[in-house]
């Protein structure tokens, strides 16, 4: 990002106000990324009789968050049809007619929200990436649509759940090709745009992609200093999941700033008018995907089941276990290099920190040495006792990659202000240090392979278990 685009005058007038009810205005893009100038279609059905599109970047913008590139003209607004089943996979599509075609020339990398707003007073959002080609030498940010997709219930079906909310119902394959939810950009809001905006305020060199346009080319990782899994990214196929490692190996930090990541083995297949449209995931009726006996390596369940076990950890250095759970942080090496300026010592907890989900350093697992646990924070989940840990490693290449175990981690970052929404009741103490823990690893990272100009780990799985169980 030029440091003239971080710079640059925000829009304060930039969130959703008023989704209002579900056929009050509602849509999607072709695609979930595009390149500078790349055209995108739009597709939208609203019971107002015109609206207008609003493309907003995110970013700092000195505190505004957001800054409006490009508004339409209004346009006639149109009421297109109900959702089509799939009756198969229980795939939901909305099938609908294009409204009009964007341009994205002039149109920096970013990430972006296009604010539909309807003369009936409702607005909602449809989330679009504007992808970096090239990441050598920048901070690649890595945004998850395949996980945002994943939960949508547009239309009654999501990958959990079928209209009754019966998980027996529930899709076994998901369509890009329909609006997100609730506000239309719920996930990317939670669990990524404080993320980004604390990177854009940093300075630091940055890319921006998405984890279905590293499964399908991982050109924007070559000579990136780091890539970033934001706070919920959960579905991954094992191309993006090879092209990622491959990436730490050459020497490309790796950062996981949620939880319960890369743990879903997922496939991206044709959509109705174009390729890798539709997420396909079985989950516990493996047996019943195609690709169970033909191509077991691409069997949708979670990647450490059957038929082609692979646990996320060997990547991660963690593994997911749990859900729900409701915790104190808890530091373990109050001296390590991650927490400089936090004023934290060995011991100190951050009520609620921990959660929905976690995941931990478990023993017997697979993961890469040298590993140390920077956090190992107690807590109780479905009435059993655990613990959910930070770690960080290092390999050969000297990247170094760092997870923080804990979902809430990107929420955290607004704990305590005024947009905080999603604080679960964390305070400022706790906003405070996730964001200057955040900030010297995202600095560090920027530098290049950590190995180099940051202490090694310090191996004490074996310690801190044998200690705290």
């Amino acid at each position: 990002m030029p440091e003239a685009e971080r710079d640059r005058p925000g829009t304060a007038d930039w969130r959703v106000r008023s989704p209002g009810p579900a056929p009050a205005v509602a849509g999607y893009a072709d695609r979930v990324s595009v390149t500078p100038g790349e055209e995108c279609g739009l597709y939208v059905s609203t019971t107002a009789s015109s609206f207008r599109v609003s493309a907003f970047r995110v970013g700092w913008y000195g505190g505004a968050g957001a800054r409006l590139v490009w508004a339409s003209e209004r346009i006639p607004g149109r009421t297109q049809p109900g959702p089509r089943l799939l009756p198969g996979t229980r795939t939901v599509r909305a099938d609908w007619q294009r409204i009009l075609t964007l341009g994205t020339e002039d149109w920096p990398e970013g990430a972006y929200l296009l604010r539909l707003e309807a003369d009936n007073g409702h607005q909602r959002y449809v989330p679009l990436i504007v992808r970096s080609v090239r990441g050598a030498g920048r901070t690649v940010l890595m945004h998850a649509p395949a996980t945002w997709q994943a939960y949508n219930r547009w239309g009654g079906y999501s990958l959990y759940g079928g209209q009754s909310g019966a998980y027996a119902t529930r899709s076994l394959a998901v369509s890009f090709d329909r609006p997100y939810d609730v506000d239309g950009a719920e996930k990317f809001l939670v669990y990524e745009r404080a993320a980004v905006v604390l990177a854009e305020r940093l300075g630091i060199p940055l890319a921006y992609t998405t984890g279905p346009d590293v499964h399908r080319d991982p050109a924007v990782l070559s000579g990136a200093a780091a890539v970033v899994s934001l706070g919920h990214d959960e579905y991954w196929t094992p191309e993006q999941r090879r092209h990622v490692t491959e990436a730490r190996d050459a020497g490309t930090n790796v950062v996981f700033l949620g939880a319960n990541t890369c743990f879903r083995r997922v496939r991206l297949e044709q959509g109705d008018a174009r390729p890798e449209r539709t997420v396909v995931c079985y989950k516990t009726d493996v047996r019943a995907d195609p690709c169970y006996t033909s191509r077991p390596a691409l069997a949708t369940t979670d990647f450490r089941q059957a038929p082609s076990p692979d646990p996320e950890s060997s990547l991660t250095g963690v593994l997911y276990e749990g859900y729900p759970t409701d915790a104190p942080y808890v530091v373990q090496t109050a001296d390590h290099w991650l927490y400089e300026g936090t004023g934290v010592r060995p011991g100190d907890g951050f009520d609620h920190l921990v959660g929905v989900e976690y995941d931990r350093v478990t023993p017997g697992a697979p993961v890469p040495e040298p590993l140390e646990i920077t956090a190992h924070s107690p807590l109780m989940c479905d009435g059993r006792r655990s613990h959910s840990d930070s770690a960080y490693y290092t390999v050969r290449s000297g990247a170094g990659v760092f997870a923080t175990g804990t979902m809430r981690w990107v929420e955290a970052l607004l704990a305590g202000t005024p947009e905080g929404g999603h604080d679960h009741g964390m305070d400022a103490r706790t906003g405070a240090f996730v964001t200057r823990t955040t900030e010297n690893l995202l600095r560090a990272f920027a530098l290049g392979p950590a190995a180099q100009h940051r202490p090694a780990p310090r191996p004490n799985v074996d310690e801190v278990y044998r200690a705290g169980g």
